[in-house]
């Protein structure tokens, strides 16, 4: 008697154990080796493959999970720390630069007159400002003619102005008095010059206006050639031919400086008086000239030191955070007892702790500006304390600060060899960001392992079932030869015949 046991392969959805985090493809692609897993045995192979296979990652999955998690915070924290940096870095701009602090502000006793600007050149003092006559730009009108459309005549017009001319060539296409203003306008070497036509009830003049102010920007208007209807738009004193009206001449500005007479040849002085830019706007009354005030202005300085503190105060938070421990919750910060930031930290102070002069005299120390430090690590400022030394002692205060040896610089030039491109902590970042690849490297190779190790374990338990179903559907087959009067057996033997899962060939 000879006996043979068929099975049918079917496939399995595959699954990923969540909790892991292991993909356990492996483990479904062995389960499609046996029809129905368990069949023979009883057992659920899918689930103890992937308790056995989430079993033997666990140590190794857990470790490379702690790793991970560890190296992100870092990177995290580190990046704060950057942040912090850079945002000092900012406000240590303004810091540098002794003009930065050293600031005059000039104000005018009547501003209609005038207005000022002082630059870091200008120093503290009291002007009388008076002005005799504005700069001005020459004018020049035509005679009215019937419209804006009445033909005057053709040829060529030179305009020129402050010695530069260039020659416009008039025809029958622009001879009216609005086709040459356009033909002024549209000239590509025009002098400075703009054209315009205004139209009243006695009819449309031309009008030139000279572009720049100054004596020496009159304009002169001459013809050639054409039919001489253009004559009537000639002006030029030298040749007593003045067919247009100056209606405005060409001025230089007069005014005068703690009564000191001076002109310019444009309305914005900035040579009169050092430091000092003047936009002169009207004329005063003859004998009383207004007043313009130059005096030391802190209230840029006290905002960028005030700017400086907050950014300080961010970064020493910052720092504290980021290496802190809580006995409490028995929690540390992600860089507690780190080199790096301890090593900051004690260059930061030296830098903050220094006194220029060798004395604590007012404006050379943090201290003497009201900067001291509280218990809680960080700055307080004395907003009193600190005007009164911007006041009292600028040049003290810019020199603290400003310089090569300055505050300022010294912190920028610390900073610097931590944030810039390949500096501390951008070798910091490049070997944190290497760890996390070789923890994604690693955690693939283990996928991989265990993945080999599901399918070995399922193609085991699966020989296991094979041979318990075969032993089992052997003593069905045996029970049934041998005890016919088994209905039980002799139904179950019969079952599994007409279900074609049992075959027999002979006889015993």
């Amino acid at each position: 008697m000879s006996s043979s046991i068929s099975s049918t392969p079917s496939t399995t959805t595959p699954t990923t154990n969540s909790s892991t985090g292991v993909n356990s493809s492996a483990v479904s692609a062995a389960n499609t080796l046996i029809s129905s897993e368990g069949i023979g045995s009883g057992l659920d192979i899918n689930a103890i493959v992937q308790a056995l296979t989430t079993a033997q990652g666990l140590a190794q999955n857990t470790q490379l999970a702690d790793r991970q998690q560890a190296l992100n915070a870092q990177v995290s924290a580190y990046g704060t720390f950057q942040s912090a940096l850079e945002t000092l870095q900012a406000a240590l701009t303004p810091l540098q630069t002794a003009s930065s602090l050293a600031a005059n502000a000039a104000t005018v006793a009547d501003d209609t007159v005038a207005s000022v600007t002082a630059n870091a050149d200008a120093v503290p003092a009291t002007y009388s400002l008076g002005v005799q006559n504005l700069a001005t730009a020459a004018s020049l009108s035509s005679q009215a003619f019937a419209s804006a459309n009445t033909a005057i005549g053709i040829g060529t017009l030179t305009i020129a102005v402050g010695g530069v001319s260039t020659d416009i060539a008039i025809d029958s296409s622009d001879n009216t008095v609005a086709g040459i203003a356009a033909a002024i306008n549209g000239a590509p070497n025009n002098p400075g010059v703009t054209a315009s036509v205004l139209t009243t009830s006695a009819g449309s003049r031309l009008i030139l206006s000279g572009t720049k102010t100054g004596a020496t920007n009159s304009i002169t208007v001459t013809e050639s050639g054409g039919d001489g209807g253009l004559s009537a738009l000639v002006y030029n004193p030298a040749g007593n031919t003045t067919n247009l009206t100056q209606t405005q001449a060409a001025l230089d500005a007069n005014f005068t400086i703690n009564g000191f007479a001076a002109t310019s040849p444009t309305n914005q002085v900035s040579g009169a008086v050092s430091g000092l830019t003047i936009n002169l706007l009207k004329t005063t009354p003859t004998g009383s000239p207004t007043t313009v005030t130059v005096a030391a202005d802190t209230s840029d300085a006290q905002t960028s030191i005030g700017t400086f503190v907050t950014a300080l105060n961010g970064l020493i938070t910052a720092i504290q955070g980021l290496t802190s421990y809580d006995p409490s919750t028995q929690t540390a910060g992600p860089l507690l007892g780190n080199p790096t930031l301890e090593s900051f930290q004690n260059q930061l102070q030296n830098v903050l702790d220094q006194v220029q002069g060798g004395s604590a005299a007012t404006g050379t120390s943090l201290a003497s500006l009201g900067i001291t430090a509280n218990t809680q690590g960080t700055y307080d400022t004395n907003a009193s304390t600190l005007g009164n030394a911007l006041s009292g002692a600028l040049s003290s205060v810019t020199g603290l600060f400003s310089g090569t040896n300055g505050i300022a610089s010294q912190l920028n030039s610390l900073i610097n060899t931590y944030t810039e491109p390949g500096g501390l902590l951008d070798t910091i970042n490049q070997g944190l960001q290497s760890g996390l690849t070789d923890v994604a490297n690693q955690q693939t190779a283990l996928n991989a392992r265990l993945a080999t190790y599901s399918a070995t374990l399922t193609a085991e338990y699966n020989a296991m079932d094979n041979a318990v179903a075969l032993l089992k559907q052997t003593q069905t087959y045996l029970t049934a030869e041998f005890n016919p009067q088994s209905a039980g057996s002799t139904s179950q033997a019969d079952s599994q015949l007409s279900s074609g899962t049992l075959s027999t060939t002979g006889s015993g």
